[in-house]
């Protein structure tokens, strides 16, 4: 039986789909299966990822909605624990062996990492990239209300069915919101050695200031509802 399941939301990804399982194919930790939780892709991602990892099982799904995606995959996931990796991110090497530590901790129920840039960019993004993925979550987990971000978190395949998986109502900060929610049936912790690399190609697109107000912006809103805003948008 597998330890791990990895699943990757994707909606026409072929320019990252691949990089990403390669990623995945160097893990140190082999114990894992691989799934991609596709929202009908109409370009080539599924084609490339049957050609790019042996084995990946494709969940299809034809509404769109990266937490319809997850949850209908994490119901086939046959792991302990699920790792959602989005497919414009490239994990590194110990991403997969740092998580199974962590979970050899029983009260632990979920965890997440450090993201940094995928791709060239100013010492600007690099150092808020830098603030917002390691001291603001870090900081959040000091204030009792820690927050895990899509493109790299891991969960207890227990603990998210008891929690009813992501909420499919929301656009944006369905991770946060998970997180919360998680936070009241064990531990969810920061694990320095999960690291991801994931495309700031939103970053690019929006600018910084835009991009900066636009989650701060969101964060408070779901704070003081627990809504969020729906107009994100894709970015290809």
């Amino acid at each position: 039986m597998v330890r791990i399941s990895i699943i990757i939301p994707t909606y026409n990804e072929e320019k990252y789909i691949g990089r990403t399982l390669e990623a995945i194919r160097r893990q140190s930790y082999k114990n894992i299966e691989v799934i991609l939780a596709d929202s009908s892709s109409a370009d080539r991602t599924v084609k490339i990822a049957r050609s790019r990892y042996r084995g990946i099982r494709i969940c299809t799904t034809r509404e769109r909605g990266i937490s319809r995606a997850c949850n209908r995959a994490a119901r086939m996931a046959g792991g302990d624990v699920i790792v959602f990796v989005e497919a414009d991110t490239s994990v590194s090497g110990g991403l997969l062996a740092a998580y199974d530590r962590a979970f050899m901790d029983r009260g632990v129920v979920a965890a997440t990492g450090p993201i940094r840039p995928l791709e060239k960019t100013s010492l600007g993004n690099r150092i808020g990239f830098k603030i917002v993925s390691v001291y603001l979550a870090k900081l959040s987990f000091m204030l009792g209300k820690p927050t895990i971000t899509g493109s790299n978190f891991a969960v207890r395949k227990s603990a998210f069915r008891r929690v009813h998986g992501l909420d499919e109502s929301l656009i944006t900060y369905q991770d946060w919101d998970l997180a919360h929610r998680l936070n009241g049936v064990g531990k969810v912790v920061f694990v320095d050695g999960a690291v991801s690399y994931t495309s700031v190609r939103r970053v690019e697109k929006w600018g910084a200031w835009k991009y900066f107000t636009f989650h701060a912006g969101n964060a408070l809103r779901y704070s003081l509802t627990h809504r969020t805003r729906s107009d994100y948008g894709d970015i290809r």
